[in-house]
Parts: structure tokens; sequence; C-alpha cells
């Protein structure tokens, strides 16, 4: 969801039993929230200004003890509501999904006439009222070194995301951190070193690990590598590859469905693995071990987008939840997404939402074409300066022509790029293909962040107000603006919020994704390929071919969905065999 977009989402929705996830590796961001909420809130506001030391992971803590003050007061508030229409106890309670034994015992408490027995029921269900938790994320490649300010670098631990996991530890959060895009060694072992970790004599965790995965493989090899530090994974929590927002993972053309496979029939042995490993580091240590193995959740996310596909997941899969992220974006209840950008997704088309090579770190990027950051990034081609000014540099890691790493997306970056591009005298056609490459990079430090301070009404820093965004592109099936109530209804099949757009099966959806990529992968290098490349190409279509064969034996257990539409699926699937047995791919023989 970006820096921003959900940066105090859990003082918006935490009381009605929602989880979200804070990102916290922008601390300047973090910063000037803090102070925003503090005004709110009538609490004392003391800066933490950059010069003091270890500021970063102060101004993190600072924030999410505040977030969690906040969180604590309304909840309690919450709970001394009168059960009479508006009021935000009949908000939770109605929120809830049908099925839910407290919303059972709500309407049973509804239909009665007042009296002791409807007291004690409403008393009973005042204590059954929790707050969703306040989980944060980090991007483990997000570790950019920090330096003094005499230029020496500073020890390890003061990089981007040592700092952010300190932050987060530090605080009184009860909940769980997020580590997306892949293993960083470094990060991974700064995670043992704080106690809130491991399990306490209750075997219980203060802080808990949940890993963002995009297939099975991952999370074994990712899970023991932290289980033999000692440290449980709490959660897996596996992520369509492109059907998502942010960044975009593409594996090598595992689907979804396959993935969730996997890990419905290999779960019971990869908790019965990790714990013999963990326990035996625990042992290790001198610390308490498991004598049960504790929870491991699988959750899934991307993509999904009706009730029915929610159903199945569940279902199915037994997964133990499921993670709703862009179509959120639409709701102003819920997340910070400004008046202009707002207006713009709520009536975006189809087209308008794209896989991008805008990411400073090489990884495609989900995007939006009528974003105002990409209007700046074209106006600023246009006048002939392309690249962004940096400040914040927390996507700065090239090297190629400084000592000091520095950023793709910096005007210092593309002025020597295109410099050095210039004297390498290419034909015309092959400059500006090149050109393009290099401008395509936009700034997402202060692009990601600064829709959550235009709604908050305060001035982003040097006057930065152009808002990048990066829905996944399932919201192509989404048009308005919504309340809270009417998404969380949707989710759950009260209503529908879909737009008049045809939208087929999550799973064939994310298959037209991968079928695209793979043509666009396979496009680049039909002219000068190696080995390993084309390799790549011919398991990323052998793969793609193995979940077409694997949804059409799917298509039966789909109960939710009508006949048409299942026969609609087949035919789809048919279609996109057609069209990957038609994609020319390289061969190994003739490479290059």
């Amino acid at each position: 969801m970006g820096l921003g977009f959900t940066i105090d989402t859990p003082v918006k929705v935490a009381r009605f039993g929602i989880s979200s996830v804070v990102s916290i590796i922008e601390d300047e961001l973090i910063e000037q929230m803090r102070k925003f909420h503090c005004r709110q809130t009538g609490e004392e506001y003391v800066p933490i200004k950059t010069g003091e030391e270890d500021f970063r992971a102060k101004r993190i803590t600072a924030y999410l003890n505040l977030v969690h003050r906040i969180v604590q007061r309304q909840t309690e508030q919450l709970r001394h509501f009168p059960f009479e229409p508006g009021t935000e106890i009949v908000k939770y309670f109605e929120l809830l999904p049908d099925d839910s034994p407290a919303k059972k015992l709500y309407a049973e408490m509804m239909e009665m006439k007042d009296g002791s027995t409807k007291e004690s029921l409403q008393k009973q269900l005042r204590t059954l009222i929790v707050a969703g938790s306040i989980d944060v994320n980090i991007m483990s490649k997000l570790d950019k070194a920090n330096y003094a300010k005499n230029g020496e670098p500073l020890p390890p631990e003061y990089s981007d995301a040592q700092a952010a996991l300190r932050g987060f530890a530090n605080s009184e959060l009860n909940s769980s951190i997020i580590f997306s895009a892949g293993y960083n060694p470094r990060l991974y072992a700064y995670i043992e070193t704080f106690s809130d970790f491991l399990p306490d004599e209750n075997e219980a965790f203060k802080k808990k690990i949940i890993l963002k995965v995009s297939d099975y493989r991952s999370a074994i090899t990712q899970g023991k590598l932290l289980a033999k530090k000692g440290i449980w994974v709490s959660e897996f929590r596996i992520e369509s590859g492109l059907n998502c927002g942010g960044h975009a993972f593409a594996t090598d053309g595992l689907l979804l469905g396959p993935i969730l496979e996997e890990f419905k029939n290999n779960k019971l042995s990869l908790i019965t693995e990790l714990m013999e490993i963990c326990n035996h580091a625990l042992a290790a240590k001198g610390t308490k071990t498991f004598s049960i193995p504790p929870e491991m959740r699988v959750t899934v996310q991307g993509g999904i987008g009706t009730a029915n596909e929610n159903k199945f997941l569940l279902e199915y899969y037994q997964t133990d939840s499921t993670g709703w992220g862009s179509p959120f974006l639409l709701v102003p209840e819920a997340t910070n997404v400004d008046e202009e950008t707002l207006q713009q997704l709520a009536t975006a088309k189809k087209e308008d939402y794209y896989l991008s090579n805008a990411s400073p770190i090489g990884i495609p990027f989900n995007n939006f074409r009528k974003s105002a950051s990409e209007k700046q990034r074209q106006a600023r081609i246009a006048k002939g300066r392309p690249g962004s000014p940096c400040y914040k540099k927390f996507l700065s890691s090239n090297t190629e022509f400084t000592e000091i790493p520095i950023c793709t997306a910096s005007r210092q970056y593309q002025d020597l790029k295109i410099k050095q591009l210039k004297g390498r005298n290419l034909p015309a056609g092959l400059y500006e293909k090149e050109y393009d490459s290099i401008v395509e990079k936009d700034c997402l430090c202060e692009g990601l962040g600064a829709s959550a301070l235009l709604k908050a009404g305060l001035e982003p820093s040097h006057n930065l107000t152009a808002v990048a965004i990066c829905p996944g592109p399932n919201l192509a099936y989404f048009s308005g603006i919504f309340s809270l109530k009417q998404m969380v209804d949707h989710i759950y099949g009260r209503i529908n919020l879909l737009n008049s757009v045809r939208r087929p099966n999550m799973f064939v959806n994310e298959l037209v994704l991968y079928l695209d990529y793979l043509k666009n992968e396979s496009g680049k290098y039909m002219d000068t390929v190696t080995t390993q490349q084309a390799r790549y190409l011919r398991t990323f279509q052998t793969n793609l071919m193995a979940g077409i064969e694997y949804y059409r034996k799917l298509v039966v257990e789909i109960k939710q969905e009508a006949a048409s539409f299942l026969e609609e699926m087949k035919e789809e699937l048919n279609t996109i065999e057609w069209l990957l047995r038609d994609i020319p791919i390289p061969s190994v023989e003739v490479v290059k």
C-alpha cells in the first residue's frame, strides 16, 4: 500500500476489529504524522530531531506508542457506547461477518425486548470487543547504510531496516512485523537480539514474525533460516506475484492456486520441521523451548475481488484469513488518498493500471497512469530536466558514478547516465529505448508519502506534492468512493460493489498477467539471449502450462459460482493456453 496510505489506518479502523499494516521505513513521514496526531488528540509533541542519536528508531517507537495509546482509548470508549443506531459499538458488530458467533449473539440481543436478559447480553458483547492488530512492515531490501555528518559510515545497526526493526522492537505494541521482498541476512540476524521475538515462560510471544512470500520454497527456506536462530514464523502471508499492489515478483511463473495447494498439503510437515529446528536453537540459547507447536497461520492476498473468491480461499485451501488491500484505497475512512487522486481512481479505466519499471530498486512496480507523480515525471522530461531532487535517499543503491550510493530516479544519476548514453553514439532507435529506460525511474520516497500529508492538511517537504500510488490491477473492477461499511459488506457478500467491467475469476486474471509478462520478457531476448535467460523463459512457460492444467481440474471444486461462470472459466483457460503456446521462446540451442 505504499509508505503513507496506511500510515495511520489503525487510528481510523482498529477499534472496529480491523487489522492493518503500517510501513515504518520512512521516519520523516512518521515524525510528521506523530506531530499531527499529537495535536489531534491533545498530547504533547516533543520533536525527535535528526541530530539525536538513533533518531530513526526513536521516531518509530514514539509514533507506534502514540498510535497504540490512541487505539486503546478509542476501543475503551467504543465499549461504553449505548447499543443505539449510529453509535460505534453498533457499527462494530454490524461490520462482523454474519456467521461470526459474536454477530449471532448481537443479532439475538437486538431481537430482545428491554430487560435484564438483554442487559446481560449487552454486557457480554462489550467484553467481546477486540481492537484490530497494529502490525508493521519492513521491505527487507530497503536497508540503506547511513552516514554521520562528517561522512563516516555509521555502524550496521543504524541502517534503515535495522533501525526500523529496533523502533518496533522497543515499542509497546503486542503485534507482528511483516518482512517482505525477500531475505536480508543482516536484518534477520538482528531479530534474535530482541527478547520480544522469543517465547516467554508461557511459550507466548509479545511480538511475532510474519513473512510475505510468493511460493512454498521461499517460505521453507526463510523459515529454516529464522528457526536456526530460535525465531518462529507465526504467519506465512502468500501474495500473488503480479496481481497485487506495489512491487511485483513474478517468480518463475508459479501461480497462486498451485502455490496454495502446496501449502495446504505440506503445512503440518512444515510446522513439525520448523519446530524441531527452532527448539534446537532455543535449547542452545538456554531459552524456553516449545512443548507444543506454536500457531502458524497461512494467509493469502492479491487480486481477491468477490465474497465467493474470499470464501473459496478460506474453505478449499484452508487458509486462516485473507487480505484485501487496493480496494480500500477507495475508502476514505480507512486510507489516506488525497482528493485529486481519489477522484482519478474512482473513475479509472482498466488500461490506467499497468506494470512499470518506475521503481529505483529494479523490481517491477504496479503503477497508475493518471497519478500526479507520473504527470510530473513526464513534465520534467519535456523540460529537458528528467529525474527528481533526492532528499530522503531511502532507495539510494547505485554506485556506478559515485562512491556513496545514489538513487536511479534522482536527477543527479539520470543526468550522468544520459551523458554516458550520448557518448555511446547509438542508432536513434536504440538510443531512444535506452533513454526511456533511464527516465522511467520515478521518486517513490516522496510520492508514496505525499498523499498522507495532503489529506492531513500538512505541507510536504520541499513542496513536493505530486502523489505516486501503486494499486493492484484488481482495482480496475471497482469504480466509485465507498464507506467502510460498504467495502466490508462487499467482502462478506452482503452487497456488490463491482463495476460493469466483466471480471473473470481471480486465478484467470492472474494467469493473464503472467501471460503478458512472459510475452514481454520473451520479446526482450529474441535477438540476444543467454542460456540462463532462455532456460528461465522455458521454465516460466512450463510452469504456466502446469498451472492451466491445475485450474482445469480445480474448476469442479469451485462450488460458489454459477455453472455458466465456470464454463466461461474453462473457455478462458483454453484461450490462454493457445496464446501461451504461441509465445516464441528462444531455444537454448540457438542462444548467443
